[in-house]
């Protein structure tokens, strides 16, 4: 099943943390944010931003963010990313996060999935999907030109994504942390 929020419905980020709280749950181990992406074009950088913002937000110490502005995971390293985040983090459920282009009514949706993303797949890159729980903000419109129009994103729109993206993961990371609290004692 599929939820999709739109990024101007003031209930997308409670529609957000619903969805994680629906596919995740509960889990011993912290889940893992993986941030897809580059900063090198604007529409593309979605991830990192994401990232970036989750960091900042000091959600607590036991979770991982990979993909920042500064240190980005673009989808060329996603063919080496599978096998070292089973190694590095077995029991950890994977919430990947990355841009998407889909139909131009969909362009400010935030649609999140309980499988994986295949990241690149709008540049028409075959790599193996990432990740247990996917999130990916639709940023531009599907077309041949696709990394033309990635370039051609308003920066307004991914920063709007990636707070109420970031803010959903933060509460649901903080919430999580209670809850795994509450068991031990």
């Amino acid at each position: 099943m599929e939820y999709s929020f739109n990024i101007y419905n003031k209930m997308a980020g409670a529609g957000i943390l619903m969805a994680l709280n629906a596919y995740i749950g509960t889990n011993e181990a912290p889940p893992v944010i993986l941030c897809i992406g580059s900063d090198l074009a604007i529409g593309d950088s979605l991830g990192p931003v994401c990232g970036t913002m989750l960091q900042s937000k000091n959600c607590y110490k036991g979770c991982f963010v990979y993909g920042t502005l500064k240190k980005p995971v673009t989808a060329k390293e996603v063919k080496y990313l599978n096998a070292f985040l089973k190694e590095t983090h077995p029991n950890s459920k994977i919430i990947a996060v990355d841009a998407a282009v889909g139909a131009a009514g969909d362009i400010g949706l935030i649609k999140i999935n309980n499988k994986g993303l295949k990241p690149g797949l709008g540049a028409n890159k075959k790599l193996p999907a990432v990740g247990d729980v996917s999130i990916m903000g639709i940023v531009a419109e599907k077309s041949l030109f696709n990394y033309s129009l990635l370039n051609l994103t308003r920066l307004n729109l991914v920063y709007k994504m990636s707070d109420i993206i970031s803010d959903s993961l933060a509460t649901f990371l903080m919430n999580a942390h209670k809850s795994s609290m509450r068991q031990v004692i």
